[in-house]
This record gives C-alpha cells, structure tokens and sequence, in this order.
C-alpha cells in the first residue's frame, strides 16, 4: 500500500521537471496520430515504410526540439521543420505539405483552450497545475490525442478530403496559406489568452470567442474552396474549348475523306492497272499523311491524354503547328498521372521542347522557301 500511495503522490505532485520527462514521449503517439490526420483530409497516399520514417524521424526531433530548445524557438523551429519532413518523405506539393502542419495545430488549439476551461471548473486547477502534474498533464494530453484520432476516423469514414488543393493556381496556393497562417495565429492567440485569464474569464465566453473564431475560418476557407472549383471550372470549359475545335477539325477531315473516297479508290485502281507501283507508292504515301493527322486528332481527347495541363498543352501546340503548316505526330503509351515526376515540372519542359521545335521547323521551311524562290 506504501507503494501505491508513494505512486499516487508523485503522480499528483507537481514537478514540472519529472512531468516533462513522463509526458514528453507521448509525442510520439500525437506525431502519429497528426500524421493519420492530415494524410487523410489531405489525401497524401503514403506507405508503411514512409509513416514508418516520418514518425521515427519526427519524434526524435520532437523529443531533443522539446528538451534543449526554449518553448517559443522550438515551437516555431518545429512549425519550419515539420513541412520540410512532409515535403521530402511524403513527395508531397508545397502547398499540402504547409496545410499538413497546420490541421493537426489549429484543431490542438481549439480543443486545448476548451479543455483547459473544463479542467479549470471540474478540478479547480490553474494552468500551472495541469502542466506541471504528471497525472493531470498526462489525461490532457491524451484527451487531444484521442480527439485527433476519433476526426480521423471520422474523415476516413465518411472519405473526407480537399482533394481540390492537386490542381488550384499559385495566386489560390497563395491565398489558402494566408488564410490558414491568419486562422492559427487567430486561434493561437486566443489559446495563450485563455491561458493567462483562465481564473477570471467564464467559460461561456471562451466557448463563444473560440467558435467564432472557428466559424470565421470555416467560412474563410469554404470561400476560398468555392473559389478554386469556380476557377478549375473555368480551366474544364478552356479545355472543353480546345476539344470542341479538335472535333471540328476532324469532322470536317473525316467529312472530306468520306466525299473523297470513291475518287481515291478509283486512282489506286488506275495504278494498279497500269502496274505503276512506283506511282501507286507515292500517292499511298499522301494518303498516310492526312491519315495520320486524323489520327492525330483522335488521339487530342481529353480521356486519351488524362491529364488537364498536358492535354491543354498538346492541343494548342499542335494546332499552332497546324497553322504555320506543320504536321506533328505523336502516340500516346502511358498514364500521365502516374509519372515519376511532377506533372508541373514534366508540363514545363514538354511546352519548352514543341515551341522550340515548332520554331526550327517554321525557321527551316522558310529558308527553303526563299531557296525556292531565289532559284
């Protein structure tokens, strides 16, 4: 009985110093649980080995980061460090990889200022208690983390995500990350007000301040999110217009071809009569040439070429070409979303390579127009 009494005791003492020792491998279990979080809502599809490194890597950090580096620093030194983790580990975009850190924080702020109130009313402890006992900074901190866990299964449950954030313009990129650094320094600042006037501010006031707070990022971010699907509308409607000049070109090709093809069964019947076969091959060579450019622009179809920039940029080109008379032909043998690379990055160096090689086919037609004519 000694024992447990002698447990008991130094688990309701305070001792900041044991209790930072206790309770600071629980970081462990809220970089887990965060990750779950964030790679949902986020939908950044990860693997076993990837969460494997993340956790191991980010706990150590967070672990040496909690007890060598003051509060404030560490704090800010992990909000710089942890996007980096996500950015390279989890080959996530720039934009995901800001918004993976700030989810996890801005809910953990929220719940963190409304449980401090309920400890503060239920227990009558002060803010010095709860983090400097081991017993009452442990339930705390596992109450947040069971919370992070229950909006994950949630999320998971009911497939919740901003999947809207694979394809939006830097100037939303932009605008989405100032608006959620605006809405957690917004909600971090009441956090540390709470914190302060935790004695003499009623607890209905901090409900009502925190989900004001709350509703007005919701609302923010809703906006934003409305936004971004108005404009990825207006991308949808560029391409539906690309497509809709692609299949009048090849109606009126295949219209054409389909007036013509009694005529051009009759030459080739005239070759092969008079058994010119040198004749008949170049006449099936210009035939080859408009079938090819029909196949080309069947292969223009947004379900062919799957993805939106590609797509866009392959159809412009190719009719740029089109109109200085170029002929350009390509296949398709490949799923561009699966690409080893970013698709911005593989975007960019697809439209640098046919403009410069529209340019030399339109310079070099040209000099051999003035060669022509200068004979």
């Amino acid at each position: 009985m000694e024992f447990f009494k002698n447990i008991f005791e130094i688990l309701t003492t305070p001792n900041a110093e044991l209790t930072n020792w206790v309770c600071n491998p629980m970081v462990v279990i809220e970089i887990y649980v965060s990750m779950l979080l964030f790679t949902t809502i986020l939908n950044i599809k990860v693997s076993s080995k990837q969460k494997l490194i993340y956790v191991l890597i980010a706990s150590i950090f967070g672990m040496v980061n909690r007890f060598l580096i003051p509060t404030p620093y560490g704090t800010t030194l992990n909000f710089l460090v942890s996007p980096l983790l996500v950015f390279f580990l989890f080959k996530a975009n720039i934009l995901k990889s800001i918004v993976a850190q700030f989810i996890p924080a801005i809910i953990t702020v929220i719940f963190e200022s409304l449980l401090l109130k309920l400890y503060f009313h239920i227990f009558s402890l002060t803010y010095e208690n709860i983090v400097t006992t081991i017993i009452y900074k442990l339930s705390f901190i596992l109450l947040i983390y069971g919370i992070l866990f229950i909006l994950y299964k949630l999320c998971k449950k009911f497939s919740f995500n901003i999947a809207i954030l694979d394809n939006i313009s830097k100037k939303s990129k932009l605008l989405f990350i100032i608006n959620f650094i605006l809405g957690f320094l917004a909600i971090a600042s009441q956090y540390y007000l709470v914190q302060f006037y935790t004695t003499t501010v009623p607890i209905y006031i901090t409900i009502i301040s925190t989900f004001t707070l709350l509703t007005y990022f919701i609302i923010s971010l809703y906006s934003l999110v409305k936004s971004t699907k108005l404009e990825m509308t207006q991308q949808d409607l560029e391409e539906s217009k690309l497509y809709n000049k692609t299949l009048t070109i090849l109606h009126d090709n295949m219209r054409c071809f389909k007036h013509d093809f009694n005529n051009i069964i009759q030459a080739i019947g005239g070759y092969i009569q008079t058994e010119d076969m040198e004749g008949l091959t170049k006449y099936y060579k210009q035939i080859l040439v408009d079938c090819n450019k029909v196949n080309n622009l069947t292969l223009l179809n947004p379900n062919v070429i799957n993805n939106p920039a590609i797509y866009s940029i392959l159809t412009s080109k190719y009719h740029l070409a089109d109109s200085k008379g170029i002929t350009i032909n390509f296949d398709i043998y490949l799923d561009l979303n699966t690409l080893n690379m970013k698709i911005y990055e593989f975007s960019r160096i697809l439209g640098i390579l046919l403009d410069n090689a529209i340019e030399a086919t339109a310079k070099l037609t040209d000099k051999r127009i003035k060669n022509i004519l200068l004979m």
